[in-house]
């Protein structure tokens, strides 16, 4: 998985990338199509405020986004995570979901034939 990380108005220390690599390393469990992560810390919002925007890349166009504002880089970071969590939990059960399509209207779903 490609990890870059970037900076505006704010300079990233090696521990800083370290624990976001290490955060973000997490994020194929929830979704395999994930393959390139970018993380933008920026700093511009004031001198006490700070934003963390996490772009996650995937299989066939998909993206998703999280972004997080607060008063720690660190705790930005964890709550980006989160939410990217939540967005790749719910594409890989809508992909799971399409699988058993759906026969009719009612609702019900197909029995399945058994040869006799």
């Amino acid at each position: 998985m490609l990890f870059t990380i970037s900076g505006k108005h704010v300079t990233i220390t090696e521990a800083m990338r370290t624990y976001a690599e290490e955060k973000t390393s997490k994020l194929p469990r929830y979704y395999d199509g994930v393959n390139q992560v970018e993380v933008i810390v920026d700093s511009s919002h004031g001198a006490s405020k700070v934003s963390v925007e996490i772009i996650a890349r995937g299989e066939h166009g998909n993206v998703f986004v999280a972004t997080e504002v607060g008063n720690d880089a660190y705790q930005c970071i964890d709550g980006a995570v989160h939410k990217l969590e939540g967005q790749l939990r719910k594409k890989k059960t809508k992909e799971r979901d399409d699988k058993h399509k759906r026969v009719g209207e009612s609702g019900d779903f197909a029995e399945p034939t058994y040869p006799q």
